[in-house]
């Protein structure tokens, strides 16, 4: 149901059952999936793709051009996954030459003003606490959590299952499973609370402990703990995504803590 005072383009693509509430705007170039809610005062640019069953709040303003002087008008997309909430006054601009998209995966909470910035790839299950600010190309994987006016650097990476404490400024990678926190950011032990909640058995738990307890506390430097744990750490999923990730970093990861 389109409310006769919002301003739909005829060319734009609604599904069935999607609810455009009065004063937003949707251009052309737009996909939304079906039984996805549009609230009040919502701006919808060209290049949007939501999927189905979305709830996009007052304030919005998805697919915009991306805020980088490098952009030429090149034609990008904002791309949303189902069961996505978008809170009040958040931005979602659209990607650059660079990976032609932003992302924002399935079933995730971007609470009210948050920003994510061009070529931005957020995962599914992802929440984004209020304020948080994400510069372009950052990369966040499934299932990790920023607190409030948590702001990440560009071309950052944050791995999966990884929470952040608010007010937190991350400049270097954020390994999977860990907490962060701390000025500058730094390891602060592993979130053991959300890894329960996901269903993470307490020996996986462990394990996890005992591979980052080897990186940040015995001392070593990266390169040789990571020898350590390819030797020593029993096989698992879990260790082959942590040591995957930080051979990735070519930046490097955040700092450990002698308090961890």
């Amino acid at each position: 149901m389109t409310h006769s005072l919002s301003s739909v383009h005829p060319g734009a693509r609604l599904g069935n059952n999607v609810e455009v509430s009065p004063f937003s705007t949707i251009e052309k170039d737009v996909e939304i999936g079906d039984g996805t809610w549009i609230g009040p005062n919502v701006t919808i640019f060209n290049g949007a793709r939501i999927g189905k069953n979305c709830r996009i709040f007052p304030g919005a303003v998805i697919s915009a051009i991306p805020q980088d002087l490098k952009f030429k008008g090149e034609v990008t997309t904002a791309e949303i996954g189902d069961n996505t909430t978008i809170r009040e006054c958040v931005t979602i601009n659209r990607g650059t030459s660079d990976k032609l998209k932003t992302v924002v995966g399935s079933g995730c909470l971007l609470m009210a003003y948050v920003h994510v910035a061009h070529d931005c790839q957020l995962g599914s299950q992802v929440i984004l606490a209020n304020c948080v600010n994400l510069a372009g190309h950052v990369e966040i994987e499934d299932y990790a959590i920023l607190e409030g006016l948590a702001a990440v650097q560009q071309f950052v990476k944050i791995g999966t299952h990884a929470f952040i404490t608010g007010g937190s400024l991350v400049r270097k990678n954020v390994p999977p499973y860990v907490k962060a926190a701390r000025e500058p950011l730094s390891y602060v032990g592993i979130n053991t609370i959300g890894l329960r909640r996901k269903g993470f058995s307490n020996e996986a738990i462990m394990q996890v402990e005992d591979i980052y307890r080897t990186i940040y506390v015995r001392g070593y430097n990266v390169s040789n703990a990571l020898v350590i744990v390819e030797q020593e750490a029993p096989a698992s999923p879990e260790k082959d995504r942590i040591i995957s990730f930080i051979k990735s970093s070519v930046n490097g990861i955040m700092r450990g803590s002698s308090n961890a």
